[in-house]
């Protein structure tokens, strides 16, 4: 077959000096496709076309499939990271007015939230001198407010990490701040028999930081070295 008179001679030994090239790409193969199903006429259907378009949309959605796993599993490598250097910050500090210190600080920022607080229920005086020179990032409360304060599990049971969105935050646990929280991760705390329990709250100006649809195995998993750490320093 002689060489068509509308297909310059440079672009025609382009192609013949590299076929491969064209069959690689999807949208010429697309175009070349379409151009043959235009010159066969409207009355033949091309069943191979069709099997194709077919094969073309599967392998469309596995790609986008692969690329969400692929993205999932770095999301989940990079949270995981992101929890255990806040925890080996966490376990650093000497004295518990460090460890307060850091967990508003640093590990706050490793983390990426906007302000992390503890939550302890206690039958003492809330004004008390020693509290309020361990600054914002603790709270007292009166006990029970750990309770009415977080969702119970559909079977009544208590969740040990609550995620959720908000209009604005608990005055009570996040103080100034409280205005600009927009989603919150509530961890809550066993201290052990014979003490009231605690509650770690961190709190995101990003609405979508935290949401329900999430997973809580990592957070779960700070919770329990928190109380662990807790617990020395209660000691």
């Amino acid at each position: 077959m002689g060489a068509s008179p509308e297909l310059e001679e440079t672009l025609r030994d382009a192609i013949l000096a590299k076929p491969d090239a064209i069959l690689d790409d999807t949208d010429v193969m697309r175009a070349l496709v379409a151009a043959n199903e235009r010159a066969m006429g409207g009355n033949i259907v091309d069943m191979r076309g069709i099997a194709m378009e077919r094969l073309e949309t599967r392998l469309d959605r596995l790609e986008d499939t692969h690329r969400s796993v692929i993205a999932a599993a770095y999301e989940n490598l990079a949270g995981t990271n992101q929890v255990h250097r806040a925890i080996l910050r966490m376990l650093d500090p000497m004295t518990f007015e460090t460890f307060l210190a850091d967990l508003g600080g640093e590990v706050a920022e490793i983390l990426r939230v906007d302000t992390i607080t503890l939550v302890l229920e206690t039958a003492q005086d809330k004004d008390n001198p020693a509290v309020k020179r361990l600054g914002e990032v603790l709270s007292v409360a009166e006990p029970g407010f750990i309770d009415r304060y977080l969702p119970t599990a559909r079977d009544g049971s208590a969740r040990q990490v609550t995620l959720r969105q908000m209009q604005q935050g608990s005055a009570q646990v996040y103080g100034h701040k409280a205005n600009r929280i927009r989603s919150e991760a509530c961890l809550r705390l066993d201290f052990g028999s014979g003490r009231l329990p605690g509650m770690l709250a961190m709190g995101a100006e990003d609405a979508h930081q935290f949401t329900p649809q999430q997973g809580t195995d990592l957070l779960a998993f700070f919770a329990g070295v928190f109380e662990r750490a807790m617990r020395h320093w209660l000691s």
